[in-house]
């Protein structure tokens, strides 16, 4: 069962979903451009939109602590609801009945109850309820208005309560409760100085590390006993990574990612009673180590991960590299995952997955090494008729080198194809390796789609993500041009049908690069993207506030930096875009508010172009509900067929 033991009370600004030519090192086959003329495929050959868009059968799957059920989350009214299954006498109860959004993450507490999270029309305001696993019925636990509650500690050994962060008492910072899953009750535990944006418990639940904002720097807080008042241990510039992982079986030392005196994320032991990194765990000499994987009951540290083009692993224990190899050959063709594991660790949850499938969610007994499927995540995909995802990689016009992935029309030559360009949201996150409805759909229409870590992705080090500070519209979209014409000149797209598509600050991408690089796209298509980096910023989620330093170093000083921000904000040039748009917004989003496309739509409008705009008023940051994700869809294809591929 994983545990959430450290919990970032605002949305990291490093995980913000705000989500040439050169020498290619690329699998993709390269022809000559005026080989064969790509298109659209064959009527015959496409498969209905929805069939991309729709809720899937299973996910979300889970083990009990004692391994004697397992729950996933399922469709039913069109919303995403939790289900149990008893695993001795395979009854399957649906224990939540939401009807207006879907539930999002859930987790048991002992063997009887599951909280989950909701919250109320894409407003992120999420409030944590409770479902007694024989379908009484669900309760909120934190029936409170404009306030914002997540998990730090399920509590493993408490059937009762778990240790909660909420901002009920001020929306800038959030509190740590104990609450009683059963009756509701909260038991103060912490209240916040008002500048702790992190909490983390050991291994018994106990509080014992906050992680403080303080004027761009972070302020690691360390206390040995609970009786006793956190100190500080380390002031680190917020460029220097001192993640906290979890406790030592000892409840001593603690395990770490870090870049203290290095340029990529490491895995070390650290040891606050000496403020030292006594032992490193695990590195990579290309890429940030992002993973490290225990056993709980053999108290072994068992292996760790990274990624690079797509997931890897490297085991340190005999055992657990034993089960690894079993699974994958049970499972051959996809990447194994274990997603959960029972209390006594006899029980494991197993996800699979590839760039053609979806997968399906297992159980493993690791004694008799039996393998159950659950059930298949989307069964209806046909996997041979579904694109795969090639990385890629290619040198920036400034020496840079870039990675991404190239997904490419099932049937088709390679050749001069209409290309969709997708910038990822963040932009302080990055792309990965898998299957991707969106890819899937413009895949399956005859449309490449592109998508590359432009500089200031994470991943790849630090110096890797500094070098995006203060460069949005300039070197970062500088590196989405250079994909552009990567493609272009491997013979690839078309240089007429080239389209950018992106949500988040790849909305933002997708302005700037209509508005920066008018001939290069025929048109775009921003999905809750800002346009104005001014309002953007004087707009944040009040949860948000003790970033502002962060913001300005990375993104801007509305003050200092007031002529950049004009100089790369879109809604400032919207005389230099001539390219058909397309906007979509939800109503209630708290990080991109729906004056951002308000006021790109109204401005282009009054300069006579063409605009599609739509907006949902029970959704935020990105649509959830279903049925409007089908709309979004639908419309986009009809906008692609009128602009890119006609």
């Amino acid at each position: 069962m994983t545990k959430y033991k450290l919990l970032y009370t605002f949305i990291a600004v490093t995980a913000l979903l705000i989500s040439l030519s050169a020498c290619a090192k690329t699998q993709v086959e390269v022809h000559s451009k005026g080989e064969i003329s790509g298109g659209r495929v064959d009527k015959t050959e496409l498969i209905p939109l929805r069939d991309f868009f729709k809720n899937p059968v299973a996910s979300a799957f889970s083990i009990s602590p004692d391994g004697s059920k397992v729950a996933w989350k399922a469709p039913w009214k069109e919303r995403m609801n939790i289900f149990v299954k008893d695993l001795t006498s395979e009854k399957v109860t649906r224990i939540t009945a939401s009807t207006a959004r879907n539930i999002s993450g859930y987790y048991w507490i002992g063997n009887e109850h599951i909280i989950y999270s909701q919250d109320t029309g894409g407003d992120e305001n999420f409030h944590i309820y409770s479902a007694p696993i024989d379908g009484s019925g669900s309760i909120d636990l934190t029936p409170f208005e404009k306030t914002r509650t997540g998990l730090i500690d399920d509590l493993e050994n408490d059937n009762d309560h778990v240790l909660i962060t909420m901002n009920k008492r001020d929306p800038h910072f959030f509190d740590v409760f104990k609450l009683n899953v059963i009756t509701g009750d909260l038991e103060l535990v912490a209240e916040n100085p008002g500048n702790i944006i992190a909490w983390m418990t050991d291994n018994i639940g106990k509080l014992r590390i906050a992680i403080a904002s303080q004027g761009g720097k972070n302020i690691i807080l360390y206390r040995k006993n609970i009786q006793d008042k956190f100190t500080p241990l380390k002031t680190l510039d917020f460029r220097t990574t001192f993640s906290p992982l979890f406790f030592d079986f000892d409840n001593k030392k603690i395990y770490v990612t870090t870049n203290i005196g290095r340029d990529k994320d490491a895995i070390y032991l650290y040891n606050p009673a000496n403020d030292k990194l006594e032992h490193l765990i695990f590195e990579h000499p290309d890429v940030d180590a992002e993973t490290l994987i225990r056993s709980k009951k053999r108290k072994v540290i068992t292996g760790a991960g990274y990624y690079s083009d797509k997931p890897h692993y490297v085991f340190f224990d005999d055992e657990r590299e034993e089960i690894q190899n079993d699974l994958e050959s049970k499972l051959p063709g996809y990447s194994v995952v274990v997603t959960g594991v029972s209390k006594d660790e006899t029980k494991m949850i197993v996800r699979t997955y590839s760039d053609r499938s979806l997968g399906a969610g297992y159980i493993y007994d690791v004694p008799s090494k039996k393998l159950d499927k659950i059930a298949d995540v989307s069964p209806w995909f046909n996997e041979p008729k579904m694109a795969k995802t090639k990385p890629i990689t290619f040198t920036s016009r400034d020496g840079l080198t870039l990675h991404g992935y190239i997904s490419l029309p099932v049937g088709l030559p390679p050749v001069n194809l209409p290309l969709v360009l997708n910038p990822h949201g963040g932009p302080w996150a990055r792309n990965y390796w898998g299957f991707n409805p969106e890819t899937q759909f413009l895949n399956n229409r005859g449309i490449a789609v592109l998508q590359v870590n432009y500089r200031g992705s994470t991943g790849y080090g630090k110096e890797f993500w500094k070098k995006g500070f203060k460069q949005w519209g300039l070197t970062m979209q500088d590196d989405l041009t250079d994909a552009v014409k990567w493609a272009i000149d491997q013979g690839i797209a078309d240089p007429k049908k080239v389209a950018i598509y992106g949500a988040s600050y790849g909305g933002y991408a997708t302005l700037a690069g209509l508005t920066f690089t008018p001939d290069l796209y025929a048109c775009g298509i921003d999905y809750v993207g800002p346009s104005n980096l001014f309002t953007l910023m004087n707009s944040l989620p009040p949860y948000w506030e003790m970033e502002r330093d962060r913001f300005y170093t990375m993104v801007g000083d509305p003050i200092r930096d007031k002529k950049m921000l004009t100089k790369v904000s879109p809604v400032f040039h919207v005389d230099k875009i001539t390219a058909p748009l397309f906007v979509a917004q939800g109503a209630n989003d708290p990080r991109v508010k729906k004056a951002e496309s308000d006021q790109i739509v109204d401005a282009l409008r009054k300069h006579g172009v063409s605009v599609e705009y739509m907006v949902k008023d029970n959704e935020g940051h990105g649509f959830a509900n279903q049925e409007n994700k089908f709309e979004f869809y639908e419309a986009m294809e009809k906008f692609l067929n009128k602009h890119l591929l006609q």
